[in-house]
């Protein structure tokens, strides 16, 4: 039997992949890359970039690639069969990457290379992987080393733990509520929440605690206690404080131990503590300077969050007849209050944005402003939903035009059982000028994001905020996909500094706030007319509504993250720090009820560790870098096309060939400045 983990040629085969072929297809693959090491340590190897190339990563770029497919599996088509395979291969997998990135005949190979025999793409690539021998333990000898390898394996078993409690807990809980109870929720909700119960036989209304089910309830139904229903499950998944048929999710232990691990890690390799680990990789120069940043941009911050609340409790009060209200009531106080200040809901702005027609609008700002085009393509795929895509750039050669294929990517909109919450990019392969054949390896991206379907035989209807995320989520795509590096650890995000790596994912939301690039991407569901001036403008006016508040909330859990990582023993209890830093950033405290650490995914399971603050970070870059066009643009408004070029090349190009540092300032002509994010925010 052939095995479709094992298929290089092309695409991978989605469709054909088994539970039965994870664990085979790993171990042949973790064989070959083992054989491909022993060779090139070998005394008698050359310490030549292409040797090792040709030899170690083309042997390991298939290990990658295929584990890269199962994780995928892993994460949007989550089955008890697949799940044990990706657990039975987990510790292997871990266990092979942790040993190659801590090899010390690997890392005097590459020491000895002559950084003056390589091209500038391979020096970056070169001094990277030096920093990430350091990073991964290739100093370390004897019984530190053995533990350093120990701690990996350890830390990857709790991750995926840490995740599968996450989205067990999330699936396990649901609620049938009555037609009565549901008064206030678009219909649209309704419908779903019905089909769903029908589904399983059951009589009224399914809700779930995934987001597309969650958020329309929270901000709209006019029944507070079952807003306090799903508000209490929500906060306490996966955690000490949920109901005791839900104590097997229970995250608590996780974290701790993950903790302790991270913690050692540091020691071991001569650090204070992790973050201080954390930040070599990134743009940031220290721990002190992340906190410093974070604390400047919260008293910034507070006096607006202080008035966004006051508003809140007055119209509570004179409008609802709140006067006390409960942490369920702050979203639906929230929508009733941007309801009447800027005569318009979610609800109303919605009916305007088809996932069709929003996709239609994202690709047409793409092709314009990048000088690509985009076109619908098929692959084999995971779920019928699923929808693939190339990306072509014409190429003048005298009088010939050709096409050339720049990337390709999988998008997977829509919200469903077995599939983890959020929305992310992640690569399936990366540019690289391959060192086997001498062919140009064109780059592949995965598009993920959690939408409801739509109900009726009608398109999916987008709220402006999963507009947001989708253009949020292309935003990387493009940094992967535009990337012209043909070194692959540092072509498209490859080698891109963390706290950066936001940089062009921010920069894309912008143009969810231009009035031309909207008015191609909305029709109305039923009349098919476009999203009317009017509640564009309203929209605008509400852009920055409760912008204080959600800026503290950011800065909330990214001090809750840099302070876990530094200041924080792991020995002791981290809910006091929660409730410290609470009291220090938040003006709308949480109840001590709720348990938001227990499903942080990012900083758990997600690579964000002492680097959650890279959003924020990165949000001042993407202001600044957007504010380029806002200078350049046409009377009519529309974008400079010559802009997005220089931003093109400067940025998205260039990927992780250099600092991000010198590609912000190749494109702005000079360093970052807050400035830009606090105007665009409505706090200058």
């Amino acid at each position: 039997m052939s095995n479709p983990l094992l298929d290089f040629s092309d695409l991978p085969l989605f469709d054909q992949v088994r539970p039965e072929h994870v664990v085979p297809a790993i171990d042949a693959l973790l064989a070959q890359s083992e054989e491909a090491l022993d060779k090139v340590v070998a005394p008698e190897f050359p310490a030549q970039w292409e040797a090792l190339a040709r030899t170690l990563d083309c042997a390991t770029e298939q290990l990658g690639r295929a584990w890269g497919v199962v994780s995928h599996l892993n994460s949007v088509a989550d089955t008890p069969q697949l799940r044990a395979a990706y657990n039975e291969a987990l510790p292997k997998v871990t266990e092979f990457w942790t040993r190659l990135g801590s090899d010390e005949r690997l890392y005097a190979k590459y020491k000895s290379i002559d950084p003056a025999a390589l091209n500038p793409e391979q020096r970056q690539a070169q001094k990277n992987a030096m920093r990430n021998f350091a990073l991964g333990g290739a100093e370390l000898t004897g019984a530190a080393k053995e533990r350093f390898a120990a701690i990996q394996e350890r830390q990857a078993e709790l991750s995926q733990k840490f995740s599968e409690h996450a989205l067990d807990a999330t699936d396990a809980w649901s609620y049938y509520a009555s037609e009565d109870e549901l008064a206030g929720v678009p219909a649209d909700v309704v419908q779903a929440a019905r089909a769903a119960a029908q589904t399983e036989d059951k009589a009224g209304h399914k809700l779930t605690l995934k987001m597309p089910s969650y958020l329309p309830v929270m901000q709209f139904a006019h029944s507070s206690a079952l807003r306090e229903k799903l508000y209490r499950a929500y906060v306490t998944r996966a955690s000490d404080q949920a109901p005791a048929e839900f104590a097997q999710f229970d995250n608590s232990a996780l974290i701790r131990e993950i903790l302790a691990l991270r913690q050692e890690e540091a020691r071991l390799l001569g650090f204070n503590n992790f973050g201080e680990v954390s930040v070599v990789a990134k743009m940031a120069d220290s721990p002190a300077q992340v906190i410093a940043f974070l604390r400047d941009l919260a008293a910034k911050a507070r006096p607006y969050a202080l008035k966004d609340l006051a508003d809140l409790r007055a119209f509570a009060a004179d409008k609802l007849g709140l006067n006390d209200p409960q942490p369920w009531d702050w979203s639906y106080i929230g929508e009733k209050l941007k309801e009447e200040r800027y005569a318009f809901s979610e609800q109303e702005v919605k009916q305007y944005f088809t996932a069709p027609k929003v996709l239609a609008g994202l690709f047409k700002i793409v092709e314009t402003l990048f000088e690509v085009s985009i076109r619908r393509d098929v692959a084999p795929v995971w779920n019928e939903g699923v929808e693939f895509y190339r990306i072509e750039r014409e190429r003048k050669q005298g009088d010939r035009i050709s096409t050339e294929l720049v990337g390709q990517f999988y998008l997977d909109p829509a919200a469903r059982s077995g599939k983890r919450g959020g929305a992310w990019m992640d690569d399936v392969r990366a540019r690289w000028l391959r060192p086997d054949d001498g062919k140009l390896q064109t780059p592949i991206a995965h598009l993920v994001c959690n939408f409801a379907d739509g109900v009726d035989g009608k398109p999916p209807l987008l709220t402006h905020d999963d507009v947001t995320t989708l253009f949020h989520e292309f935003g990387h795509g493009l940094h992967h996909l535009l990337t012209r590096v043909n070194e692959r650890d540092v072509s498209g995000i490859s080698g891109v500094e963390w706290d950066a790596v936001e940089l062009p994912s921010q920069f894309m939301e912008n143009f969810c706030w231009e009035w031309d690039v909207l008015k191609h991407m909305t029709a109305h569901v039923d009349t098919g007319a476009t999203l009317p001036r009017e509640l564009f403008d309203k929209m605008t006016a509400g852009k920055n509504f409760q912008s204080g508040l959600s800026t503290l909330r950011q800065i909330e859990f990214s001090l809750f993250d840099m302070l876990l990582h530094t200041e924080h023993d792991p020995a002791q209890d981290f809910m006091p720090l929660l409730a410290q830093v609470r009291a220090e950033v938040a003006v709308l405290q949480s109840p001590a009820f709720s348990r938001t650490a227990h499903t942080f995914s990012h900083i758990f399971a997600g690579g964000y560790a002492a680097g959650y603050y890279s959003y924020k970070w990165a949000e001042v870059l993407s202001a600044d870098a957007y504010a380029a066009f806002e200078e350049a643009a046409g009377k009519d408004g529309a974008p400079s096309i010559e802009t997005g070029r220089k931003y093109r090349e400067a940025i998205l190009e260039a990927g992780g060939s250099r600092p991000a540092m010198e590609s912000f300032k190749a494109f702005r002509g000079r360093e970052p400045s807050l400035d830009a994010l606090l105007r665009h925010q409505g706090m200058a």
